[in-house]
């Protein structure tokens, strides 16, 4: 991590809906997912978020030795959001306390506020990230 990322960061992206993130593409073999409205799914929008953050810090980096990996995510889904609409997405680098960042987070459609929380990153060696997972595998047989 560069000494430049601080506290106080703040950042905006961008995203248009398209079809193939609604709550019935989440989970395809689910009959219930299914059976929703096709509208911008939860999942889908924590994965937002965290796309969101990740492109905020990147340059902050020493990418990809560094990277960081979610884990903790707070936020509400107050409106629902139908494709075609673009999500805008405002964050704020809240923390860092050592390589865990702790941002917040506020998301618009083109009508409304959608959601606003917290989420938490940390700071991973990709490689040896990478050489942890593989033992898990192993492990499994």
């Amino acid at each position: 991590m560069k000494d430049t990322l601080q506290e106080g960061m703040v950042f905006e992206f961008k995203y248009t809906v398209p079809e193939n993130k609604t709550v019935p593409n989440l989970f395809p073999e689910s009959e219930e997912f299914q059976n929703m409205p096709d509208v911008f799914a939860t999942g889908f929008m924590v994965g937002l978020f965290e796309w969101a953050c990740i492109r905020a810090i990147k340059p902050y980096l020493n990418y990809p030795q560094e990277q960081t990996v979610g884990i903790h995510v707070n936020f509400s889904h107050i409106a629902a959001t139908p494709p075609g609409l673009s999500i805008t997405v405002r964050g704020r680098l809240d923390k860092i306390d050592g390589r865990k960042l702790t941002f917040s987070i506020e998301a618009h459609d083109d009508i409304e506020r959608i959601s606003e929380g917290t989420h938490d990153r940390f700071i991973i060696f990709t490689e040896k990230f990478n050489q942890k997972i593989d033992e898990k595998r192993k492990q499994c047989g």
